[in-house]
């Protein structure tokens, strides 16, 4: 028996994610159609003896969220609960928190996926590569090959190379330790617990020779990669399962369209049927995309590559949307154009409008390149990147707005370029 935990953190993270976070959880923002955990619980509920599926974080639980794992529940036929932290407790606290819970059923292994990375999710792979290597209670992380430079952001997994065991860990170092980066992916037995409660003994113990504070909590704040990785490594416990399929971050709006190409090129194989085709009397496709069945489309518009249209969006004649997410309710008139954007909820975008990004895709010539996923802003000025448009924006005919965040309830009467229009 197994189990999966998923990690969606809270309300004070994904300050990147802004104006988007606003309007919705980071978790349920869509990615190539459907909610960006919906791909996680999807590859969870297709490993063999997969029981229950749990989601931890912060989040107070409201109607999307709830309505979420309802229709989850009854679409893949598996148990999904949340389990809400009454703080952050880091990505090792939150589950040492919840331990109980993990544990109940006696699973043999369980899961844990952060809800902010785009992946294949080769669990099934995992499991059996966990079985082939080390001890019944071994641990696995899932790793990918990142470039020299771009390394340095992420942890760093420094491996043997006959056994896969991991021989150091660190996270985010300050000079080059390895290009074998941490997925925040990891497949655990319950024996994984003694050596958080490890941590956490340490910590109240830490805290009874400090000064009091009201930080009541903070022993139960408990980080698995500095805490638990770091201390692990090289005690033939923890070994790292390489990837060779897709994997980026999603922390920033521009990645989200990034990890909407990603499985949209996916749907090939596991989703064919969410890819549109050109059919007579449709809009013209080029490439991937995704258009809800509610959205009214034009059939002179042009439409990809990498395009995700949402529930009850209006694309009128002539418009062309390329590399872009265009979200529930959104109105695209006569004639506009939406390059390397997002176009928020219930937005409309004028006849002969032009909105238009940058994107900020990974190196193209360098196979190992990850997206960076940069701030808003950059030595005081706002970071060229893709265009997003709030909740209810309004961008009347013939504006131009470039590499500018609009936030939401906004009526333009004029161009824009870097700009964040508040």
């Amino acid at each position: 028996m197994l189990k999966a935990v998923i990690l969606i953190g809270g309300p004070q993270k994904g300050t990147r994610f802004r104006p988007l976070s606003f309007e919705v959880p980071k978790p349920l923002f869509p990615v190539a159609g459907v909610p960006m955990l919906q791909h996680h619980i999807e590859a969870c509920a297709k490993v063999p003896n997969m029981k229950e599926i749990l989601l931890i974080g912060f989040y107070q639980p409201n109607e999307e969220l709830n309505r979420f794992l309802f229709n989850a529940q009854q679409e893949f036929k598996i148990s999904i609960r949340y389990l809400q932290e009454y703080a952050a407790l880091g990505t090792g606290g939150g589950i040492y928190h919840f331990r109980d819970q993990i544990v109940s059923g006696s699973p043999e292994a369980f899961y844990i996926l952060n809800a902010d990375v785009c992946s294949a999710f080769p669990l099934a792979e995992m499991l059996s590569f966990q079985k082939e290597h080390g001890e019944p209670n071994s641990f696995v992380i899932l790793g990918t090959t990142a470039n020299r430079k771009q390394s340095m952001n992420y942890g760093c997994i420094v491996e043997n190379e006959t056994t896969k065991e991991v021989l150091h860990y660190v996270e985010k170092p300050s000079t080059f330790v390895s290009d074998i980066i941490n997925c925040g992916i990891y497949l655990f037995t319950p024996e994984i617990f003694q050596h958080i409660g490890a941590v956490f003994q340490k910590n109240q113990q830490d805290m009874l020779l400090e000064e009091p504070t009201n930080g009541w909590h903070r022993a139960e704040a408990i980080r698995l990669e500095q805490d638990i990785f770091t201390a692990l490594a090289g005690q033939a416990k923890l070994y790292v399962y390489k990837t060779l399929s897709f994997w980026s971050q999603i922390k920033s709006a521009g990645s989200a369209i990034y990890a909407s190409r990603l499985y949209l090129s996916q749907y090939h194989t596991t989703h064919p049927e969410r890819l549109a085709t050109i059919k007579e009397g449709g809009p013209k496709i080029s490439g991937n995309v995704y258009i809800h069945p509610t959205a009214n489309i034009d059939p002179t518009a042009m439409l990809g590559p990498n395009v995700s249209i949402g529930t009850g969006v209006t694309i009128g004649a002539g418009v062309r949307v390329r590399e872009s997410i265009i979200l529930h309710g959104a109105t695209l008139q006569d004639h506009c154009c939406v390059l390397n954007s997002i176009v928020g909820w219930d937005s409309t975008i004028g006849k002969w409008a032009r909105v238009e990004g940058t994107p900020s895709d990974p190196n193209p010539n360098d196979p190992f390149a990850k997206i960076d996923s940069e701030t808003l802003f950059r030595e005081g000025k706002l970071t060229p990147s893709i265009t997003i448009l709030g909740c209810n924006v309004t961008i009347p005919s013939e504006v131009i707005i470039l590499n500018s965040i609009v936030l939401p309830h906004k009526d333009l009467n004029r161009s824009f370029k870097n700009q964040i229009i508040l």
